[in-house]
């Protein structure tokens, strides 16, 4: 029994540092990945300006006509096609030496006219936290690893695992703390321990490379083209040559797909005799990532090589990734995984607040101590503060400002910042109410931008969500503020008998 409770212990103590460690740096990459879930919804609501569905051959197409008539010397063009979440084709490509990212319009296939990185800025920061490739993903790769050993490490440290589901006591100071955070992460414990560790198998390249460098050493298209066969690579010849139609294309590929919808078209070397158009499905027939592709000759039109994927090895390692990005999932499973996200999310802050809460009831907090409990008020709620600073920057900043998408990603990180420096500078008692009420009146003001009325249900959604968050950190306010003034309890002592 001494042994159980003593591992038990240390558990519990190894459970406590691999939170605290990079416990912001989590918290910051469940926020952006359980918003990340509803991407395509959130560029929609940043793109205000084109509404309604796509057709994806027609916008295809578009994009393809403006891409050839408004750009030289290109090495490739990578399409997303519009489907029933997305209603723009997504495009990364090169012109003049230069790389761009737009949002390009349906119809006539010209960038729209409000650029924003829209959902796609949450999705990077998910795990590249602003950083240069590697760090940022070095960095996220580090998180995710403590997150898994934090995750083992509470389950082993739990005496009543299933009993926490169910209970919680409140206003009992340290004690709530411990019930809330234990219910928030066992109820959805195997979605905890599933998105961790998908995640980390998205980074493998990084965190375990030795198994490619000991198959393939430095020769990574050689690797590239095992994963993905029918993904057809060829030099530029340098002939000029118009790219054939790419309508009979998309059909064809749809035949080859056995009717799913096509989801990406990758054009490389366009307006040279050596194109390659490879065309891969859109991911939600199956959980499984990239499970088809097929390349045809750009120039001529005709298929060069297709694929779908058999082997039993990838397919186990694409449905692993495909998990964690949850491009398969329906309506109700992305609540699901927002649910199960938010409740991350939530697990880690009450931990990091639990900390704190932990060692003030024992004793007078240290120096360093001090420093986390304001870096919390700063942390918690300066991160969320960026974030909605970002979606009002998409409203009020002018549809022509030069590097309009770099400015709005510029507005959060700086908001963000004012926000920590705040959490450091006011007493906790202040700094949280404070916080906490610019953050209710920010998402108010950004719902209220939207319009909070508007013809497309998904900008209405978004909006009404912001409206909630508003009002329930208005009510959490007011409560911090009654409890702020409320006078102290007097003790009294009894007299003896």
């Amino acid at each position: 029994m001494l042994v159980r409770d003593g591992a038990r212990q240390a558990m519990a103590w190894l459970h406590g540092w691999t939170g605290l460690l990079l416990g912001h740096i989590l918290f910051i990459m469940c926020l952006a990945g359980t918003l990340s879930v509803f991407k395509p919804e959130i560029s929609r609501w940043m793109r205000p300006e084109v509404s309604g569905q796509a057709d994806p051959v027609r916008a295809i197409t578009a994009a393809t006509d403006w891409l050839s008539a408004n750009t030289t010397g290109s090495t490739g063009w990578y399409l997303s096609a519009p489907d029933g979440r997305s209603n723009l084709v997504e495009a990364t490509y090169d012109s003049g030496g230069a790389y761009f990212s737009r949002a390009l319009d349906p119809l006539s296939g010209a960038p729209v006219p409000r650029d924003t990185l829209g959902g796609e800025f949450f999705y990077r920061l998910h795990f590249e936290l602003e950083l240069p490739y590697p760090w940022g993903r070095l960095l996220a790769s580090v998180a995710a690893m403590l997150m898994l050993v934090a995750i083992i490490t509470g389950i082993i440290a739990h005496k009543r695992f299933f009993k926490d589901i169910f209970t919680f006591r409140p206003a009992k100071g340290q004690r709530s703390w411990l019930d809330g955070h234990n219910a928030l992460g066992v109820l959805s414990l195997p979605f905890h321990i599933m998105i961790t560790f998908t995640g980390l198998l998205t980074l493998a390249s990084l965190n375990m490379p030795w198994g490619m460098t000991a198959g393939y050493g430095q020769d990574l298209m050689a690797l590239y083209s095992d994963l993905t066969p029918g993904a057809v690579t060829q030099a530029a010849t340098g002939t000029k040559a118009p790219l054939a139609p790419i309508a009979p294309m998309l059909a064809q590929a749809r035949r080859h797909f056995a009717g799913a919808p096509v989801g990406r078209v990758y054009i490389f070397n366009p307006g040279d005799s050596g194109a390659v158009v490879t065309i891969y499905p859109v991911e939600t027939a199956s959980i499984g990532y990239l499970p088809a592709e097929i390349s045809f000759d750009g120039a001529t039109g005709k298929v060069l090589k297709a694929w779908t994927e058999q082997r039993p090895v990838i397919r186990t390692y694409q449905t692993i990734y495909g998990l964690h990005m949850a491009h398969f999932a329906p309506l109700l499973t992305r609540w699901l995984y927002f649910l199960g996200g938010a409740m991350l999310t939530l697990a880690i802050a009450s931990g990091m607040l639990l900390w704190i809460v932990k060692r003030r009831e024992r004793a007078p907090l240290s120096i360093g101590n001090r420093l986390l409990e304001r870096l919390n008020v700063g942390g918690l709620v300066g991160v969320p503060i960026g974030m909605t600073a970002f979606l009002i920057a998409n409203r009020l900043l002018p549809l022509g400002l030069t590097m309009r998408a770099e400015v709005e990603v510029s507005v959060a990180l700086w908001s963000t910042g004012a926000a920590l420096l705040l959490g450091l500078v006011l007493p906790p008692a202040l700094g949280w109410p404070l916080l906490l009420g610019l953050l209710a009146l920010l998402c108010a003001l950004a719902a209220l931008l939207g319009p909070i009325w508007a013809s497309d249900t998904v900008p209405v959604t978004g909006n009404m969500m912001l409206l909630a968050t508003a009002i329930a950190l208005g009510l959490l306010v007011c409560k911090l503020l009654r409890r702020r003034h409320a006078p102290a309890p007097v003790r009294r002592r009894t007299m003896p008998a």
